[in-house]
């Protein structure tokens, strides 16, 4: 499988390195594109390099580069994430305002109806942000904001990412073991009475 991999400039970079991760350990190639924010953010909020983080993907697009291959729909991918999605990147979406190649490969993918799955990282939300995201779902788009849950006892910041890292790879049928999936409330209570905080 081939995906698209957007890093806009949100706070939570590190679940597109995460994703970047998962994905290079399953195999998928992987075609990496960060706006200049998303590299600023690399940099305050964890202990990668822009750098560091382009060598996990196979393939990396400069986000200037409205003429690269994931611009165009004869490029075949089984889809694309963003993650985390800006909220200045999903209203360039929601509005087909392909300024960039980030957003331009996700207006193909909306074009094409292959699957874009968006990790919108804000809150509170107002009404113009829920407007932004009722109207990429209406074009097509998947939306996977980083809500965690915790049925699946998470113990560290870690296992909180990995459980949405798995939620979008889930979007794309990719076979994981990122977080304990829910088996019925018999098992979880069990598990609960277990649990101290």
């Amino acid at each position: 499988m081939r995906l698209i991999l957007g890093i806009s400039g949100a706070t939570g970079s590190v679940y597109g390195i995460r994703t970047l991760q998962v994905l290079s350990a399953l195999g998928v190639e992987t075609h990496l594109i960060m706006t200049q924010h998303a590299e600023r953010n690399i940099l305050i909020e964890t202990s990668y390099t822009p750098e560091q983080v382009r060598k996990l993907a196979c393939y990396v697009h400069d986000v200037r580069d409205v003429g690269a291959a994931p611009a165009s729909g004869s490029f075949i991918s089984g889809g694309m994430i963003v993650a985390p999605c800006s909220i200045k990147t999903l209203s360039a979406i929601a509005n087909s305002y392909n300024d960039n190649l980030l957003v331009r490969a996700a207006d193909v993918m909306l074009k094409e109806r292959r699957k874009l799955v968006l990790v919108v990282r804000e809150t509170p939300l107002h009404l113009g942000h829920l407007e932004l995201m009722v109207r990429v779902v209406q074009a097509g788009a998947v939306l996977l904001p980083p809500m965690p849950a915790f049925y699946h006892q998470p113990r560290t910041i870690e296992d909180l990412i990995d459980q949405t890292v798995g939620k979008v790879l889930d979007q794309f049928g990719l076979e994981h073991n990122l977080f304990k999936r829910w088996e019925g409330a018999d098992y979880f209570d069990a598990a609960a009475a277990r649990i101290t905080f």
